[in-house]
């Protein structure tokens, strides 16, 4: 698929597919950091800032105007703003949607109404915007990076952090004012960072109000028009990575090819997140590991019973303060058929739905908001984007995943996450016996709260049948 003779995917991770249905196809020779939790991740962020040489652009969905970058580094929109001003090429594609305040009262976005635009010409007179927004109010709910686009040292960054101050936190989640979210991103280096190129191109050239006199920043004639990549960037690693989205049909209409791929009719859409999350599940050996705001696909809920049945060990990680949609859908009697699905999983030995929380003073817990969109198969294959399990972000919302084959980075990451999960160090565990260990603590944390005693770690087990009916 990438042009290239040599083996696409190591041979411990072969079994599990690429998605042949996509606008962008598996891509070798790339290198792959995931960032766990804001802190860290913005640092990486910072620093691929300060280090551009030609451009710096950005898909931006929830943002607070006044979220700072770690160390001391300002605002966004000013370290934006210093990039712009040694002449980097900054551009930023925010989502727009009229009536955010009623659809998601508690969120904050950047329309671009008289407002935000006094706030730019403050703060950022210089970088170069546009909007877009959905036609059916949905989300155009990518959060993606790309620095030196289609020059040497070109880097991405790929995951679902919102530009938010519950977002920038610390990882083990200590104290933090206002609560704090937990969420995962992604470093791509190498040819794979080409398609994340790519696809900013295509959206921010098609943006729904970019024509509009406020759809652009300053205006229309300096936010211009970009040239989709006409080359890869060279190889700079091992790893291969796959690039999968869901855009809906009708959004936009140009089927440029990526460099080495062939054109894709997005006109039609795409929903290439959906069918990969489906092949990785159906193809789990031993064990599978998610995390996610939302527990709401039904297909996503059967293909894990299914892999529970055959003996694979899963493990969902949820927040424990159900997002208000799920909560929402529990009073829908049209949705009772997906509550038994997920009643009938959780009731699985081999499934384990979880929260996380951290212990205080006095018997009490901080519930941690679990926020990323994550997927681990067999400590060989993972995903890291901006997707939820839930169907609107599968078939309707905007949304980039970048998907890569490689068990010591796969590994590494699970690893990780159990570390800070469990406050147990799992390196040199296989991931059957690490998710085991999950459930094992998990349920004895549960049983903790109920006496209001401190957790082991953070990690304690959540009821499928009662989540989202009650709150922690």
């Amino acid at each position: 698929m990438s042009g290239t003779s040599a083996p696409l995917v190591p041979s411990e991770a072969e079994h599990v597919p690429a998605v042949r249905r996509a606008c962008y196809p598996l891509r070798t020779g790339n290198s792959v950091r995931p960032l766990v939790d804001g802190e860290p991740a913005f640092r990486r962020i910072g620093e691929a800032l300060e280090a551009a040489r030609e451009s710096v652009w950005l898909t931006v969905a929830y943002v607070d105007r006044e979220v700072a970058m770690p160390d001391g580094r300002g605002l966004l929109f000013d370290v934006l703003e210093r990039a712009a001003r040694r002449r980097i090429d900054v551009r930023m594609l925010f989502w727009r949607e009229p009536r955010l305040g009623e659809l998601e009262p508690e969120s904050t976005h950047f329309p671009g109404d008289a407002s935000d635009r006094a706030w730019l010409a403050e703060h950022a007179p210089t970088l170069k915007a546009r909007w877009d927004r959905h036609p059916r109010e949905f989300c155009h709910h990518q959060k993606s990076w790309i620095v030196d686009a289609g020059r040497s040292g070109e880097v991405a960054f790929v995951g679902g952090i919102n530009l938010l101050h519950a977002s920038v936190c610390r990882p083990g989640h200590p104290p933090h004012p206002g609560g704090q979210d937990h969420d995962v991103y992604v470093e791509v280096a190498g040819p794979a960072a080409t398609d994340v190129h790519h696809n900013f191109v295509q959206r921010w050239n098609e943006a729904s109000e970019r024509a509009r006199p406020d759809g652009a920043w300053p205006d229309a004639k300096r936010a211009d028009d970009l040239e989709f990549p006409a080359f890869l960037s060279p190889a700079v690693g091992e790893i291969p990575v796959q690039m999968t989205r869901t855009i809906a049909a009708g959004l936009y209409t140009a089927d440029a090819a990526p460099p080495g791929g062939k054109p894709f009719p997005i006109a039609r859409g795409e929903q290439s997140v959906l069918d990969q999350y489906l092949a990785a599940i159906a193809a789990a050996r031993s064990s599978i590991y998610i995390e996610d705001q939302a527990i709401g696909s039904p297909a996503i809920v059967d293909a894990l019973q299914a892999a529970a049945l055959r003996g694979v060990e899963v493990v969902f990680l949820v927040p424990g303060n159900a997002h208000p949609a799920f909560v929402a859908a529990r009073q829908n009697p049209l949705a009772g058929f997906f509550f038994d699905k997920l009643a009938r999983l959780g009731a699985h030995d081999r499934f384990t739905l979880a929260a996380i929380a951290a212990s205080r003073p006095g018997g009490s817990y901080d519930e941690v908001y679990v926020h990323a969109k994550i997927m681990l198969v067999d400590d060989a294959w993972g995903t890291i984007g901006s997707t939820n399990v839930a169907d609107r972000s599968f078939r309707d919302d905007t949304e980039l995943n970048a998907s890569f084959w490689h068990p010591p980075t796969v590994r590494g990451l699970r690893e990780a996450l159990l570390a800070e999960h469990l406050g147990v160090d799992t390196a040199g565990w296989d991931d059957r016996k690490g998710l085991r260990l999950f459930r094992e603590i998990a349920l004895a944390n549960r049983a903790r709260r109920g006496r209001r005693a401190p957790l082991a770690g953070l990690a304690y087990a959540v009821d499928a049948t009662t989540y989202g009916v009650t709150r922690p």
